[in-house]
């Protein structure tokens, strides 16, 4: 019988849990001000970890709230359907948890990574209200060939490719395949594309490694792996948002194209910035992607004050 190692908490903050329409929830939350919500990627080893820098810098001005997404973390990792309603429905959880913090009617600033984006920009979209402003960093849906993802009559339709899920999960070898998908020379090989560079950050190796190697944690990477947690309708739900966007993202790595972004440079309420740095900006440069975040937030908040 396989034994697993106790998971650590990722973060410095209060480990707590909710359960709502996503199931059981874990999320850990510290520090004092305006709530912030700070959401990880998804990917075969995504945690909490990925959100350090932010929160490490944040939480001195704010309430900050890091939920571990479904199938990740210390949240439920059961073997259910993992798709796009359940990502969004954990964010929609997660401004629930926030507005019995706060007070009702608190708009929370939030923050999402890569892939991510694309589940706060539905529940933005569904709950503009719940919402103060949109960080979305390095996120998918800009890539070339991404501006022929319109939604049209399928919305919400998702981009799984027939038969994946079935094929990379059966019994017989999908546990052997996320096996290897998850060992350290494959979470380092992967973690060097998305930094474009072999100048990673260790600690997330082992974190990676140690989260990936929990019980269940394989079900929620095979439906990412199936495309089955993209949205065939992103375009669309981007150019709906009317909130204010800052979108930061990187120069290097796999993640570094976004030729496809012209359907939003003349959006007003949208504010693009590249950094010379993989898809997680905020390990290379820390402090100064934590100043330009603060600079972004003070700036609306002027602008709120000015209306």
């Amino acid at each position: 019988m396989t034994r697993h190692q106790t998971l650590p908490p990722a973060l410095e903050g209060d480990l707590r849990e909710t359960n709502r329409r996503a199931g059981r929830l874990a999320y850990q939350v510290a520090g004092n001000g305006p709530p912030m919500l700070l959401i990880h990627s998804i990917n075969a080893a995504a945690s909490a970890y990925e959100v350090l820098p932010i929160f490490d810098r944040m939480k001195s001005s704010h309430r900050v709230y890091v939920v571990e997404l479904p199938g990740y973390g210390h949240s439920d990792r059961s073997d259910r359907s993992y798709d796009i309603r359940l990502f969004t429905n954990a964010i929609l959880d997660m401004l629930d948890v926030i507005a019995e913090d706060a007070g009702p009617g608190t708009p929370v600033d939030a923050l999402a990574l890569s892939l991510s984006a694309e589940f706060v920009a539905r529940a933005a979209v569904e709950r503009p209200e719940r919402f103060r402003t949109l960080t979305l960093v390095t996120p998918t849906g800009f890539s070339k060939g991404s501006t022929k993802a319109h939604g049209g009559i399928r919305t919400k339709a998702s981009r799984e490719v027939p038969g994946v899920y079935r094929a990379i999960s059966f019994p017989l070898w999908g546990r052997g395949l996320y096996d290897l998908l998850v060992s350290r020379r494959s979470i380092r090989y992967f973690l060097e594309r998305t930094w474009g560079s072999k100048n990673i950050d260790d600690g997330m190796v082992d974190y990676d490694y140690l989260t990936s190697h929990q019980p269940g944690a394989r079900h929620a990477p095979f439906a990412f792996l199936s495309g089955r947690l993209f949205s065939r309708d992103i375009r669309d739900l981007y150019e709906r948002l009317t909130l204010p966007v800052w979108m930061p993202h990187g120069t290097r790595g796999d993640f570094k194209d976004f030729s496809g972004v012209d359907f939003i440079e003349n959006r007003p309420n949208w504010r693009r910035q590249a950094f010379d740095a993989g898809a997680l900006v905020h390990f290379e440069w820390p402090d100064d992607f934590a100043a330009s975040y603060r600079a972004f937030l003070t700036e609306m908040a002027r602008q709120e004050v000015a209306v």
